[in-house]
C-alpha cells in the first residue's frame, strides 16, 4: 500500500518531493601571488575585484551538484597583489520537485547553503598569505535569481536568440 502523498512515476521511482543536503566540499582552489615578496614592501589600500558565478549539474540518482565560484583579484599600484579562485560545491538530493520550483531551489536555496563555506574558505586562504582577510559580502540569491530570470525573459522577448538558418544549394 502506498502512502497518500507519494506519487509513483512511470519508471517505478517514488516521486515524493524531497530536498536534502548530502555534502558540502571545497571543489577547487587556486592562489597566485606573482609579485611576492616585493609587493609586501609597498603600502596603500589594494583595489579588489570580485567576480562570482554559479552552476549546477545533475549527477544522477536524483542528486545535483551545485557550484559557487568566486574570483578575487587584489591590485596595488597596478601590480597584482593576489589572485584567488575558489569553487565551493554541494551535493543535494532533489526529487519530485516540479519546475519552476526546482529551478528556484537550485538558484536560490542551494547557493545560499554553499556560499557561507566559500566565504570562510576564501577569508582563511587569504589570511594564510599574510594579508588581511577579504570578507566577501553577503549575497541575496533570491534577488540575483529573479534578476537572471528577468534578463533571460527579456532576451527571449527581444528576439536575441536566433534560430539556425538552413542552407540550400541551387
Amino acid at each position: 500500500m502506498t502512502e497518500p502523498n507519494s506519487q509513483a512515476a512511470p519508471d517505478g521511482l517514488d516521486q515524493t518531493p524531497a530536498f536534502q543536503l548530502q555534502r558540502v566540499y571545497l571543489k577547487d582552489v587556486s592562489l597566485e601571488m606573482p609579485n611576492a615578496p616585493r609587493i609586501f614592501l609597498e603600502s596603500g589600500a589594494p583595489e579588489l575585484d570580485v567576480q562570482m558565478d554559479m552552476s549546477d549539474e545533475d549527477v544522477g540518482g536524483g542528486m545535483v551538484e551545485v557550484i559557487v565560484r568566486v574570483t578575487v583579484t587584489a591590485q596595488l599600484g597596478g601590480k597584482t597583489l593576489f589572485l584567488v579562485e575558489a569553487k565551493q560545491a554541494g551535493i543535494f538530493e532533489l526529487r519530485g520537485i516540479p519546475e519552476p520550483q526546482r529551478s528556484a531551489v537550485l538558484g536560490i536555496v542551494c547557493p545560499g547553503i554553499v556560499y557561507p563555506y566559500l566565504r570562510a574558505n576564501v577569508a582563511d586562504l587569504i589570511t594564510r598569505t599574510g594579508m588581511p582577510p577579504v570578507h566577501l559580502a553577503e549575497i541575496n540569491f533570491e534577488v540575483m535569481y529573479h534578476q537572471k530570470e528577468a534578463a533571460k525573459n527579456a532576451d527571449n522577448a527581444s528576439g536575441l536568440i536566433i534560430p539556425p538558418q538552413s542552407q540550400t544549394r541551387q
